[in-house]
């Protein structure tokens, strides 16, 4: 075991960064694809939005996230506003890949009410409750670490890719450990390790 751990690769940061910025996108679109064909045949599914600010240049912006009910990122949009704009930004998207939810949930902010209003679905609308959006408030907790780690942004650009980018590889390996046993999470991770590699020779 200590020579297996002594085994390391030798890269610089530089590299690091031209293969995420490379091969990063093309590995989040062949797993994206996949995932909303199996969404797309679930109807009865609810999904949880939420904004969280984000400091780019000490100028603050906002990224607006969307979540399902089982904590799988679904879409993220970076504005510059946080107004009924681009909520209405975020939900067409939604809607375009995802198709529409049978519920949706939100906090009390106007500008969700006045986008789905215009969309025609405020009947589907649900901001009641001190507790009801956890789901999506708890999903911002990873994004932060990572922010932390890039030692925040320069450009709503790269906030972009970055939030749409990695969520896709944590939606594929988050196996919810705490839920299952450990046969299935074993199974679970030994299928998405396979799905992962399959991706890489596609796109390779």
């Amino acid at each position: 075991m200590e020579e297996l751990l002594a085994e390391r690769i030798e890269s610089c940061h530089e590299t690091v960064r031209f293969r995420w910025n490379r091969f990063g996108p093309m590995f989040a679109a062949e797993i994206k694809k996949k995932r909303i064909w199996a969404i797309r045949g679930f109807t009865q599914w609810r999904c949880h939005l939420d904004e969280v600010f984000v400091k780019i240049n000490g100028e603050q912006h906002c990224l607006w996230r969307a979540v399902d009910h089982e904590d799988e990122v679904l879409e993220a949009v970076a504005t510059k506003t946080r107004d009924r704009k681009s909520a209405l930004k975020l939900l067409k998207r939604l809607i375009k890949r995802h198709r529409s939810p049978r519920e949706i949930v939100t906090d009390k902010l106007r500008s969700y009410g006045a986008a789905m209003k215009e969309l025609g679905l405020d009947r589907r609308h649900r901001n009641k409750g001190r507790h009801i959006n956890n789901r999506a408030e708890n999903s911002h907790l990873p994004f932060r670490r990572r922010e932390r780690a890039m030692q925040r942004f320069r450009r709503r650009k790269t906030l972009q890719k970055f939030a749409s980018v990695h969520a896709v590889p944590t939606n594929h390996f988050q196996q919810e450990r705490h839920l299952v046993s450990r046969k299935t999470y074993k199974q679970r991770r030994s299928e998405a390790f396979s799905e992962w590699r399959s991706i890489m020779e596609n796109v390779g």
